[in-house]
């Protein structure tokens, strides 16, 4: 079941000579469920197109279709809806609110939402999260990898449609890192939660359904690792 599609994405930042094209006609689609890594070289376009799926920026041309629905021909208070109820975001420097507790940054999209609270999906995302014993605690109290933690809790806490993730091991050690992959991947695995997940690092990616190359603002390969739902490579 196709869940995301996006065609002829073009971003143009600017103007006349000094315009510069971040992503030039990109189309791909991704199915329910799947892992999608997203590589290629800083300054490719990665983060530009993660933000138009999310939402969160729009494009110059092009659509994108989440679960069928075209996001950027939304209202701008609708899209802000959308964004809350069916795409979770996940950044390298985690985007936490210093005065709020763990508890209190995972569900504050949901609340945000005027939807009541649902205690238990919160207890069993923060322990999901291995967060149990710092549920009280600020941002400030908690390692970077615990931070990054809260920030998964977050996105995961509606269950969303789709999860965007933008370098989310990139402010992290090495072994933190990769228990950061670790918990994505379940997600991903019993979940059906399906993943896009910009990185640099190739051992992230090829972890990966499926791995896109982007090189100048275009897909320059798109290559299937495993089959969809299969075990690791």
């Amino acid at each position: 079941m196709e869940i995301l599609r996006c065609e002829n994405l073009t971003k143009v930042y600017g103007e006349g000579n000094t315009a510069i094209k971040a992503l030039d006609n990109i189309s791909f689609s991704v199915e329910k469920g799947e892992f999608v890594s997203i590589v290629g070289p800083s300054g490719s376009g990665k983060s530009t197109l993660l933000h138009i799926l999310g939402g969160v920026d729009q494009p110059t041309e092009g659509k994108v279709f989440i679960n069928g629905t075209d996001i950027h021909g939304l209202s701008e208070d609708k899209l802000a809806i959308f964004r809350r109820r069916q795409i979770g975001l996940i950044y390298q420097f985690y985007n936490l609110l210093p005065v709020l507790n763990v508890d209190e940054n995972i569900v504050l999209p949901h609340l945000l939402d005027g939807r009541k609270l649902d205690k238990e999906r919160l207890d069993d995302i923060v322990e999901r999260m291995g967060l149990t014993d710092r549920r009280n605690n600020l941002p400030s109290q908690l390692s970077g990898g615990q931070q990054q933690r809260v920030s998964i809790g977050r996105a995961l806490f509606n269950h969303p449609t789709i999860v965007l993730a933008d370098e989310p091991t990139g402010n992290l050690d090495r072994s933190t890192g990769a228990e950061i992959i670790r918990l994505l991947k379940e997600s991903n695995r019993s979940q059906k939660q399906t993943l896009l997940l910009i990185t640099h690092d190739e051992r992230i990616a090829l972890q990966a359904d499926r791995m896109l190359y982007i090189e100048d603002g275009r897909i320059t390969r798109d290559e299937r690792i495993r089959v969809l739902g299969g075990g690791d490579v």
